[in-house]
């Protein structure tokens, strides 16, 4: 078998042109699928980012003038189709994407991949209603998953204040919106279960949007953090139209974060007003039990007459039986402690600290003689392996294919077995043959068999 080299030695940057140019001719017009992810735009006005699907990712250029034309403008986290030409990037030998039209089809896709977690999630129960945890109905502690500069943290507050009711906010910063938010999200809500384990229940806020802008919250993993959570967790995202998966895993939904602090902070006033009508009632009830019973006390005292005697006996009784029982029981308690103290001083005279220490020194002498022979042990055995692996490959059958040779095998017609041909004349013309390469194998047919001339 004949083998050509080429001795041709490239410089990096001659060897680099020449694959700009074979890329560049091979795909003058593609159109690529996939989610825009890390946008970046400078001070040039271009967008510089990478379009990513589950098992690649590839860097990707909209220059500012083919920008101007898009129907929207491109974000993080959009499904996509790009139509541009491949190129080469030489000096950093980078090859990318260069784009001159989007064609956004994310929500549809993004719709789809909704419905789809939504249904596997209702299989898997984390939608029942049993599920849900009680909320209180006065919490004394918070704790917020937002951004701070964002307007819903803001609705949030102005409730709160107007309510003032003693309730203690705390704010967790967090990322809303992208593709690393949901993620994050996650992440924190596991944190404020672990660091703020105090806290009555936590609110995921966030104002409305598009559906790839709130997409985050109709990710698994925040879906599944929100169903971990040993806090209550209210869900209070968008406005009252959007709904998303974080709404149906949480143990409340609100309309919006106006509404989640309208649900969940009681309003002052209001209790004032209800405090002072249910003291007014209660006041009334009380006059009036206390009316009725002073009028049985006073029918019972009339039949009942003098009892002064009887509770003066009885009072003499008490306090005869009280001695006897404080005198008692001071006896018992001094016997006891006798005995306890006897019992310490015999514990005290038979203490095994002493030999329980020299036995802890003793087995931490073995147990270090123990690690050090071990480990001079397993290093031995390290060096007898890697000699014995050096072995192997230097008479390993794969190494002298590895070197370009190969292995012919003719392929018996009839039961298909495979027998390796060692001389020419073992063929004829029309033999089926399976040569074995170092990667892969091939079948030929043998057109022309040459004897070496003896």
């Amino acid at each position: 078998m004949n083998f050509t080299t080429n001795d041709t030695v490239y410089t990096v940057g001659s060897l680099t042109r020449e694959l700009k140019n074979l890329v560049e001719n091979k795909y003058r017009f593609v159109r690529v699928q996939g989610e825009i992810s890390g946008l970046k735009r400078p001070f040039s006005g271009h967008s510089y980012f990478t379009l990513k699907d589950e098992s690649a990712q590839l860097k990707a250029v909209l220059f500012k003038g083919s920008a101007r034309y898009l129907d929207q403008d491109i974000a993080d986290g959009q499904q996509v189709v790009c139509h541009g030409r491949l190129s080469i990037y030489e000096p950093r030998g980078d090859y990318q994407l260069i784009v001159d039209s989007v064609d956004f089809q994310g929500a549809g896709l993004l719709q789809q991949r909704f419905e789809k977690l939504k249904s596997q999630l209702v299989q898997e129960g984390l939608f029942a209603a049993e599920r849900k945890k009680q909320l209180p109905k006065f919490p004394k502690e918070i704790v917020i998953l937002t951004s701070p500069s964002g307007a819903a943290i803001h609705d949030f507050l102005k409730i709160w204040r107007k309510r003032a009711f003693p309730t203690n906010i705390t704010i967790y910063p967090v990322r809303v919106q992208g593709a690393e938010a949901a993620s994050e999200i996650a992440s924190a809500l596991m944190t404020v279960n672990r660091e703020y384990p105090e806290s009555d229940l936590v609110v995921l806020c966030r104002g409305g949007g598009s559906l790839e802008d709130l997409w985050p919250f109709n990710e698994e993993i925040l879906a599944r953090a929100i169903a971990r959570s040993e806090l209550p967790v209210v869900s209070a995202i968008g406005h009252e139209v959007d709904f998303s998966i974080s709404d149906f895993c949480a143990d409340m939904r609100a309309a919006t974060p106006t509404a989640a602090a309208e649900a969940l902070i009681p309003d002052v006033s209001h209790i004032k007003e209800q405090i002072q009508r249910y003291k007014s009632n209660l006041s009334g009830f009380i006059t009036t039990l206390i009316d009725n019973n002073q009028y049985r006390v006073n029918q019972n005292r009339r039949l009942l007459g003098d009892l002064d005697f009887l509770f003066t006996n009885v009072s003499l009784r008490l306090d005869h039986v009280t001695d006897r029982l404080l005198s008692g029981m001071s006896k018992r308690l001094e016997r006891e402690q006798n005995r306890s103290n006897e019992l310490a001083s015999k514990l005290q005279n038979n203490s095994p600290i002493s030999r329980l220490r020299l036995q802890e020194q003793r087995l931490t002498f073995v147990a270090e003689k123990l690690h050090f022979h071990m480990h001079r042990s397993i290093n031995d055995w390290q060096t007898k392996l890697g000699r014995h692996a050096a072995l192997l490959d230097a008479v390993s059958p794969l190494a002298t294919l590895a070197r370009g040779y190969s292995i012919s095998s003719k392929i018996d017609p009839v039961s298909g077995k495979r027998n390796v041909v060692q001389r020419s004349d073992e063929l004829q013309r029309g033999d089926q043959l399976e040569v074995r390469l170092h990667k892969g194998k091939i079948e030929c047919e043998v057109s022309k068999v040459l004897l070496d001339k003896q």
